[in-house]
């Protein structure tokens, strides 16, 4: 018997795409293309009592919440993403009418949230210009050489909304020091020394950095730094 690991129980009920060849451990049918595991074997929908469910592929926040409102029984589908190492969510398995039903509220309103999002995504870009403003302001405190367009464009890529860049980290939002200076060290290290292009030449990272530490310590110092800051790091 095939033995499936299985997502976190929070989650509630769960199928799962699997990333290998499964065979169902009741009717033998497979490869399947989502299953569920009951004692740690391999079920597939129809087995499981689930096949009168469909599949509602993630990406509209508001269908989903409500065909999960509409259903007396719903379903997360997940995948394991190897790349990071955790289980994440494909959709959801609702039943047919449920859907329906969540399908005509969204259509009765979508005008409505529609000018909502609009009205949000102006906000979250009036936030993020504001951000940036202000994590400018603090490069050019920290480093009052650096020139005022480097200093808005060092600010804007670390800020990046999603990007997951030190900006974005708590120490960022925060303007922190340190994160203003590691985002000020990552802009020179890139675009004022041979860095990408050792990189591209086959050194190694910690090597290179070690290589072009002189060059970014130089430059930092042109732009008014004077504490150590570690530049190969």
């Amino acid at each position: 018997m095939q033995v499936v690991s299985t997502p976190p129980a929070r989650i509630g009920l769960v199928a799962i795409q699997p990333s290998r060849r499964r065979h169902c451990a009741g009717c033998r049918r497979g490869p399947l293309p989502m299953l569920v595991v009951e004692d740690r074997a391999p079920y597939c929908l129809r087995c499981a009592d689930l096949g009168h469910l469909v599949f509602l592929p993630r990406g509209d926040t508001a269908l989903t919440r409500r065909a999960r409102e509409e259903s007396t029984l719903s379903v997360v589908v997940v995948r394991f993403d190897r790349r990071k190492g955790r289980y994440e969510r494909q959709g959801v398995l609702v039943e047919e009418a449920g859907l329906a039903r969540a399908e005509a509220r969204c259509l009765a309103d979508a005008e409505a949230r529609r000018r909502r999002r609009v009205r949000d995504a102006r906000r979250r870009t009036a936030q993020d210009a504001r951000f940036a403003e202000a994590f400018a302001a603090e490069i050019l405190r920290l480093f009052p050489g650096c020139p005022r367009d480097r200093a808005d464009e060092i600010a804007a890529h670390a800020s990046a909304r999603g990007s997951g860049r030190v900006g974005r980290s708590a120490a960022g939002r925060a303007l922190s020091e340190g994160a203003v200076v590691s985002a000020v060290v990552a802009s020179v290290r890139h675009l004022d020394t041979s860095y990408d292009g050792l990189l591209m030449g086959g050194v190694p990272r910690r090597q290179a950095r070690q290589r072009i530490a002189a060059g970014v310590e130089t430059v930092l110092r042109e732009w008014g730094w004077e504490a150590g800051i570690g530049a190969g790091r």
